[in-house]
């Protein structure tokens, strides 16, 4: 009988083991569970990465600008014409336009390749050399 009375006891330890064990899984669970919705309830509230890298773009820069008239230009002397010039930074382009009679409008887009140098004058502080591949 002793063997039998020792056979229970094993079985009521194991029986205990058994309900502490799936507690102690049952309380693991709720944490898991709790600890997801903290996360996916603190999801919104940080922006996903494109959208900060997009509020820290470059936006397009515009000048009322006059061109400068080289040697090579001298058959076109005249009144000096205004110009506009917008810089694309993160596009890479560089847009000169020219506002003609009529309304019309005349530009050249030059891309970021195309441009091989950008010099500032010495002698003139709002003077910009821009040395481009031709």
């Amino acid at each position: 009988q002793t063997a039998g009375q020792s056979g229970e006891q094993e079985l009521e330890n194991l029986v205990l083991k058994l309900s502490v064990l799936k507690d102690f899984l049952s309380s693991i669970e709720k944490k898991a569970l709790k600890a997801l919705q903290e996360m996916s309830s603190a999801a919104p509230a940080t922006p996903p990465q494109p959208l900060s890298r997009k509020a820290k773009s470059i936006p397009v820069q515009t000048f009322e600008v006059k061109l400068d008239i080289t040697l090579g230009d001298l058959t076109k002397i005249g009144k000096s014409q205004k110009y506009t010039l917008s810089v694309d930074v993160e596009g890479g382009k560089l847009v000169v336009l020219k506002k003609q009679k009529d309304s019309q409008e005349d530009w050249n887009t030059f891309t970021h390749d195309k441009i091989r140098q950008l010099i500032k004058s010495q002698r003139v502080q709002n003077k910009l050399g821009i040395v481009f591949e031709k």
